[in-house]
């Protein structure tokens, strides 16, 4: 796995499998056209309660062995045993992928509340434990530069980042935000709060109104008034739309890089063209 340092850029993708088995040949083909663009790693999302591990590893496994990246499978442990969690391990490794970003992931629709209630792990953090007792993989975990939505408080969700840090994390991924600030105010108090690990900026491109009713309402990511603007002026026209997106993914990238953020985590949404334009736009 990459070595991430404080003094040396990165800039990663995130892609997802794709749902059906018969759409394996584009997804590889989006995977092909991603690794030409070289990131340092390529994370891998993960099905909720695992429905969908083992295309999770399929996909890693061709990062990895095919186009020779650093694959980072997600792996969640809310709807999943132990065995289940140590199958996967071995799953993984078989396929020679070593790095997992270890969340909770979300509660499946089909989960009781006795199986809830009665889950092996109730936050990430007790999974990293495990897995760094069980196995020899490398974890990274993820952060909220705007608080996790069901965390009562800021500082209650730094004290929980650092338990991830304490139980093996190497770095962290953020979810995405739309305001640099915000970030700022978030490394600095995950600083006083002795986070040493890297912290990957997660940025996700809004170039269509939809993802403002989907994936920022999930995310529980603030809108600033740049983006309201932006959506306000373009909304109704998808090209223009999507320019406008990229190009502040763009600025907002390179505002980070200005201000000594290091390692940038792409949400390539598998859309390896508009992918591609930000990564031309903060190389040149």
């Amino acid at each position: 796995m990459t070595n991430l340092t404080q003094n040396k850029k990165s800039l990663s993708f995130e892609v997802f499998p794709p749902k059906k088995d018969g759409e394996f040949e584009k997804a590889f083909e989006v995977l092909d056209a991603l690794g030409q663009l070289k990131p340092d790693y390529i994370s891998v999302t993960y099905g909720a309660g695992g429905s969908r591990a083992g295309k999770t590893v399929e996909i890693a496994s061709y990062i990895q062995n095919t186009l020779h990246i650093d694959a980072v499978a997600h792996m969640t442990c809310v709807g999943s045993k132990r065995e289940q969690l140590l199958d996967v391990y071995r799953e993984l490794k078989a396929h020679n992928v070593n790095h997992v970003l270890a969340l909770r992931g979300d509660r499946p629709k089909d989960m009781s509340d006795e199986q809830y209630a009665a889950r092996d792990f109730e936050h990430a953090s007790d999974m990293m434990a495990f897995l760094k007792e069980n196995t020899d993989l490398h974890l990274s975990g993820a952060c909220y530069p705007e608080k996790h939505y069901e965390c009562f408080s800021m500082e209650s969700d730094l004290s929980n980042l650092k338990k991830k840090q304490d139980a093996g994390a190497e770095y962290f991924i953020s979810q995405l935000f739309l305001d640099n600030d915000f970030y700022y105010t978030f490394l600095e108090r995950a600083e006083r709060k002795g986070i040493t690990i890297p912290i990957c900026a997660g940025i996700m491109p809004i170039t269509s109104v939809k993802q403002i009713g989907t994936s920022i309402t999930l995310s529980g990511s603030s809108v600033p008034k740049a983006m309201a603007d932006i959506l306000a002026t373009y909304g109704d026209n998808p090209d223009e739309m999507r320019k406008a997106g990229v190009d502040y993914a763009i600025r907002q990238i390179r505002d980070l890089h200005e201000n000594g953020v290091q390692h940038i985590h792409l949400y390539s949404m598998n859309r390896p063209k508009t992918t591609a334009e930000i990564v031309s736009g903060i190389r040149s």
